[in-house]
């Protein structure tokens, strides 16, 4: 919602709709985003909204059938505090590595309801996994051994499920994490040899994760994908040692980002998910239909604040010169991922309006031509002390960018 001066001039694409602008000035938690800033105490900072959180879950809720859990994968934000947020109003959580283990169990949450996946586990990794007894996602025969042997020696029986790498993929997705050789689970083909092996070993076989994509805008698309992870899941249910109890089918919804991308129609995909879940209570009674989120969950709640420090114009271009850059947010800049680079939302936070507007390069303070916010992004005329925001920036943010880089500080991090 917005409340903004007529006369003003809003550039396209420059406030997202799940935050207010009172008095000119974007509000997030209640607070202005000055107001937000000087209680920080510092720039560049990221803030991440529980109230759009929860508005997230509350919706997939209404629309998904009830008998499907939501858990939240953490790796698309570990901090501990949204962590903490998001455990309490979702059915579980998933973990990458023992740091995010150690996040998760934090919580209180039941290690039933924690699963670990990851294609190259360390041995830290899995003796805490085994120790904590949460599902841990087997990657290979190999990891599958080096988990029965640790087994073994504490004297434990971990549950385990397989990660399915499978012969389909989640057709437009943003990150195919399926079809093909990858790293990750084991081809579909070799999982009945690798259920039969297990059978003879110290674990508790509970069931599969089969994931084959992510960040995808086209219900169709995961409509497809879904439909061929359940068959999937059935056909290599006959191979299993014990009934299937779990079924993680991975998430893949995607949120809009750039000009053009709308947000995603939860209608026909939760229509589709309720056909399959009633179909599987029948033909997998004692499974746990599982879908995990990340991104979904977690990206549009958050925001990237940093500070112009100065204003250059170079051969007819105009640069804001910002205190923040690809050291905090990789993704922003373009180079986590895309192949062609694109904008995210910018605004600046504390005049969201302008009567005057130009064309600026929004860039950081590190010495590498890859350090930009917004290239040739309109804006409200800009001065030093004004307060850039990047939106969509809930997921993938901090944890995915190189902090280290040219020894600039860490930017801030506030739940509100």
């Amino acid at each position: 919602m917005s409340d903004i001066p007529s006369p003003a001039k809003v550039p396209e694409h420059a406030v997202m709709q799940q935050f207010e602008v009172i008095d000119n000035s974007l509000h997030i938690g209640g607070r202005s985003l000055s107001a937000l800033a000087s209680a920080v105490g510092r720039t560049p900072f990221y803030a991440y909204d529980r109230t759009v959180m929860d508005a997230r879950v509350t919706a997939l809720r209404e629309a998904m059938p009830p008998r499907l859990h939501l858990h939240y994968a953490m790796k698309a934000n570990p901090m501990p505090d949204v962590v903490q947020h998001l455990a309490a109003i979702t059915d579980g959580l998933d973990v990458a590595s023992a740091g995010e283990l150690r996040v998760a169990l934090e919580t209180g949450t039941a290690p039933a309801n924690i699963s670990f996946a990851g294609p190259g586990k360390s041995t830290e990794d899995l003796e805490l996994a085994v120790a904590s007894g949460v599902i841990i996602n087997m990657e290979s025969r190999r990891e599958m051994e080096r988990i029965a042997l640790l087994a073994e020696r504490c004297g434990k029986r971990p549950p385990v499920a397989i990660r399915v790498n499978p012969d389909f993929e989640l057709k437009a997705a943003g990150m195919k994490m399926g079809s093909g050789p990858k790293p990750f689970g084991v081809d579909a083909e070799q999982v009945p040899a690798m259920m039969q092996s297990l059978a003879s070993l110290p674990l508790e076989f509970v069931g599969l994760h089969i994931f084959s994509g992510s960040q995808n805008l086209r219900p169709q698309a995961i409509i497809e994908a879904q439909r061929k992870t359940f068959e999937l899941a059935y056909h290599l249910s006959q191979s299993a040692p014990a009934p299937i109890r779990w079924l993680n089918i991975g998430g893949g919804l995607g949120v809009p980002y750039f000009p053009g991308e709308r947000h995603l129609d939860l209608a026909p995909i939760a229509a589709n998910l309720a056909e399959l879940v009633e179909t599987a209570a029948a033909r997998l009674p004692e499974a746990e239909i599982v879908m995990e989120l990340g991104r979904y969950l977690v990206a549009e709640a958050g925001i990237y604040v940093c500070e112009v420090v100065d204003k250059k114009v170079s051969r007819g271009e105009t640069f804001l010169v910002t205190n923040g850059g690809l050291h905090h947010h990789l993704a922003a800049s373009g180079n986590f991922g895309q192949v062609i680079r694109k904008n995210y939302p910018l605004c600046l936070g504390n005049r969201v309006a302008g009567d005057t507007t130009e064309e600026v390069n929004v860039v950081g303070p590190l010495c590498t031509p890859l350090d930009i916010l917004g290239h040739r992004v309109t804006l409200p005329t800009a001065e030093p002390g004004d307060l850039v925001v990047v939106f969509q920036s809930g997921a993938y943010g901090l944890s995915a960018s190189p902090v280290g880089f040219l020894s600039h500080p860490p930017p801030g991090e506030v739940l509100v």
